[in-house]
């Protein structure tokens, strides 16, 4: 049986393992900043299921200072780029930094541009619960969501900035470059809807391209996208026909076309995919991103970061949560002895400034995991290098991918019992367009500590500010959703 082409994780005594791959480069990135840490990683036996405290490691570790931070993103990301493969067209494996200096055999990708022919809007608005907030109402909901714990003060004060200043919704001046334009959370609508211009790669599906345009032909933007070499032009259906482009296995294909775009990039990386596949597109997308930055000097990078992850975050958080924890009462403690201490956990210790929020979901796994965190280490280290670094902590979301997750999808209808707000797609990925739009234009220089940068304009939904270490309370959510979801 043939193997997998294109990236693909090393073979270790003839199986490529996920598992073997996630031990070594979380002990690689801990190796200089904290050796006991990289030896428990390297000899865990059960991966799968003890990797959670292997990656809030990661975090505590890079406390320690700036440095630190920065140490363990270069080893994390240096360790992938070495031990991931490519297995060419025919079935030869050669390491991931030669993929861009090999022969090129495959011709290169035209481009299509769609115009589209509905109005520009030049006023941020907010889909809300039906309803499409603007002015004081779309203020009254960021305080309201400050308040609440919902976001930090910073994302409203970014959004307020972006409302204050209606030209800078005008991104003519760049290229949005959308890695994964078929996914629920990314900028594309937004930055068509004001008129800007969206550079879109996705794999050839005719599904996904006729839907895109279909978005494009309602909006004032212009969408360009990659052409199979030689396709016509005609009309929407063809070009959706032959659109797209395969980032797994055509890399060197799509970095060719994309550094032939004229204009700034700004390189967003929404791409998601099921599974080991995750971890494989994830590498593939940062060898582009380290290439297109090796080749031009006018690339931004923009991120969205899952809020079911480990941050640091700041002391106030801590003490709105202790806050909260104080409220508690009876119920609580019935709760805590019942389940002999298992459920309920206060979210910090008391006093820690930062404070460390743990709301890694087991379900997820740990692929899942590491190319969340390999997004993370490159933002850490383009911010370091003095490049435009668009990161945002996105709110938990009602996306297609986490509804097929039968325990998240009832977690999620019962988070709203333990003060958490689980967003819709449309409100998230506009509020994280906002914020994009905010970090292009203000070009905030790096923080003191990158845990800080993380932590700026974070919507991470209440995560961060109940007063229950999330996945203490994750079993309670399910059982309450599940309940809900029957009655």
């Amino acid at each position: 049986m043939e193997g997998p082409t294109g990236v693909v994780f090393p073979a270790i005594e003839g199986r490529r393992s996920t598992t073997a791959l996630g031990r070594a480069v979380v002990a690689d990135a801990l190796r200089a900043v904290d050796p006991v840490g990289a030896r428990s990683a390297e000899h865990e036996t059960d991966w799968r299921h003890a990797y959670l405290g292997h990656f809030r490691r990661l975090v505590e570790a890079g406390l320690l200072s700036g440095d630190a931070a920065v140490t363990i993103a270069r080893d994390g990301l240096a360790s992938l780029h070495t031990r991931m493969r490519v297995v060419d067209d025919g079935g030869h494996e050669h390491g991931l930094e030669e993929a861009f200096s090999a022969p090129e055999t495959h011709p290169p990708l035209g481009t299509a541009t769609v115009r589209g022919d509905g109005p520009v809007e030049r006023e941020f608005t907010l889909p809300y619960r039906g309803d499409r907030l603007r002015g004081d109402d779309l203020r009254r909901r960021l305080d309201a969501w400050v308040t609440d714990g919902v976001v930090e003060p910073s994302c409203a004060e970014a959004v307020g900035t972006v409302l204050d200043n209606p030209d800078w919704l005008d991104l003519r001046d760049q290229r949005i470059v959308v890695l994964g334009a078929g996914a629920e959370m990314g900028p594309l609508t937004s930055v068509l809807r004001w008129g800007g211009d969206v550079v879109a790669v996705d794999l050839p599906r005719p599904e996904i391209w006729r839907r895109l345009l279909r978005t494009a032909r309602r909006h004032g933007g212009r969408l360009h996208l990659p052409l199979a070499p030689g396709a016509a032009t005609d009309d929407d259906q063809t070009v959706a026909a032959h659109a797209g482009a395969d980032l797994l296995h055509r890399l060197p294909q799509v970095a060719r076309w994309l550094d032939g775009v004229d204009g700034r990039l700004v390189l967003g990386n929404y791409v998601y995919a099921d599974g080991a596949t995750n971890v494989r597109v994830a590498v593939a997308v940062d060898a582009l991103t380290r290439h297109l930055q090796e080749r031009r000097d006018d690339v931004a990078l923009a991120f969205l970061a899952t809020p079911t992850d480990v941050f640091a975050v700041p002391g106030e958080a801590v003490r709105h949560a202790e806050r909260g924890y104080a409220c508690r009462g009876v119920g609580r403690r019935a709760l805590r002895v019942l389940s002999a201490g298992r459920l309920l956990h206060r979210n910090y210790p008391p006093g820690v400034d930062p404070g460390v929020n743990d709301s890694l979901v087991p379900q997820q796994g740990p692929n899942y995991a590491l190319a969340k965190r390999l997004q993370r280490w490159r933002a850490t280290v383009a911010r370091e290098c003095g490049a435009t670094v668009s990161f945002t902590v996105a709110p938990p979301t009602r996306t297609r991918s986490v509804l097929r997750n039968r325990a998240l999808a009832a977690a999620y209808a019962g988070a709203h019992r333990f003060g958490i707000e689980v967003f819709d797609p449309a409100t998230s990925n506009t509020l994280m367009a906002a914020l994009l739009v905010h970090h292009l234009r203000t070009g905030r220089p790096a923080s003191a500590h990158p845990w800080q940068d993380e932590a700026y304009a974070a919507a991470h939904g209440g995560l961060w500010r109940v007063p229950y270490a999330p996945r203490s309370a994750l079993g309670l959510a399910v059982l309450l959703g599940l309940g809900g979801a029957r009655a």
